[in-house]
């Protein structure tokens, strides 16, 4: 069902990112000079499947990749990753684990796991053109750039 009360706001957003449900660790973020600050998320489905999205007119040299976004005035980067993958996916996610830092080429961003409680890729916004549910074994026939390879090594890894 899609997601019939998703905030509009950073105070709904932060409100949500608040209330978690899950709790875990994460180191300090560490930025960098001249980037900025960004989180994702790698939304995991119990059967090991992975949801990617496909941005619009393959943006940023991406035909597919994770749910992500630069953090905005008043977000933190919970907020922002959850924010991120309704805005991209449609879906209504929890934050369940701390996964990597990745340097990218103009940000640095917290990617964080998730699984979807909620939502339908049919209510995805204009930044993505399709949503894709992957085996995790396939992430690399469907994940293009380069940016994304430490985020499923990550992911793999343990």
């Amino acid at each position: 069902q899609p997601w019939a009360d998703a905030p509009h706001d950073v105070a709904g957003w932060s409100a949500l990112a608040d209330r978690g449900g899950v709790d875990f660790f994460e180191p300090p973020f560490v930025g960098k000079p001249g980037h900025e600050q960004a989180s994702g998320v790698v939304v995991e489905e119990a059967d090991g499947r992975i949801w990617l999205v496909a941005p619009t007119n393959a943006f940023g040299g991406y035909t597919a990749t994770f749910p992500k976004g630069t953090m905005e005035a008043g977000y933190t980067l919970r907020s922002t990753a959850l924010k991120e993958a309704w805005e991209e996916s449609g879906l209504k996610v929890e934050l369940i684990g701390f996964l990597i830092d990745s340097a990218r080429s103009t940000s640095v961003t917290r990617y964080y796991r998730a699984r979807r409680v909620g939502g339908s890729p049919d209510t995805m916004s204009w930044e993505a053109q399709a949503v894709h549910l992957v085996p995790c074994a396939r992430l690399r026939d469907f994940l293009n750039h380069l940016n994304d390879q430490p985020i499923v090594d990550a992911l793999t890894s343990g």
